[in-house]
């Protein structure tokens, strides 16, 4: 088997022991007798089934010869910008959540991220994340009742 199936091999196990993990932790979550259908636990076991179909996927396709590989596979370079646009908003959004509150700080980790990927629209990547989170927000803590960080904008939900 050459050497790069058998590191698509190792990744896809690995993506499947990540939902091996992630589905054994949502067993520890504690639902409440209230909750009739959709309760905590909805999404994680959605991640978890994701994941497992994921690495299955990802399995089948390394022990059919691997994926091919990029013409460019040995001379690829990080980019580094890149790299740091996206670190900037996971760090910004860590450290702003609690200030800030969810809506905010996903925006400004969504914008980072859309510049990492190329993007130069800056007004119309806030709108998409404001919605988008705006619309999570809602969703964790008004139908689930869970709190992910209320903050300046949350209130108006």
């Amino acid at each position: 088997m050459p050497a790069r199936a058998t590191g698509q091999i190792v990744l896809a196990t690995g993506v499947l022991a990540l939902a091996g993990i992630v589905a054994q932790q949502t067993t520890v979550i504690p639902v409440s007798p209230l909750y009739a259908k959709v309760g905590p636990t909805v999404f994680p076991w959605m991640v978890a089934a994701g994941l497992a179909l994921l690495g299955l996927l990802l399995l089948i396709e390394a022990l059919r010869g691997g994926w091919p590989a990029d013409d460019h596979d040995e001379q690829t370079r990080v980019d580094g910008r890149a790299l740091g646009w996206v670190l900037a908003g996971l760090v910004a959004n860590v450290v702003l959540i609690g200030p800030l509150g969810f809506i905010l700080a996903s925006t400004l980790l969504f914008c980072c991220v859309a510049r990492a990927f190329g993007s130069t629209q800056l007004p119309r990547d806030a709108a998409i994340a404001f919605v988008f989170a705006a619309l999570t927000y809602v969703g964790f803590a008004r139908v689930l009742g869970i709190n992910i960080g209320a903050g300046l904008v949350e209130r108006f939900f």
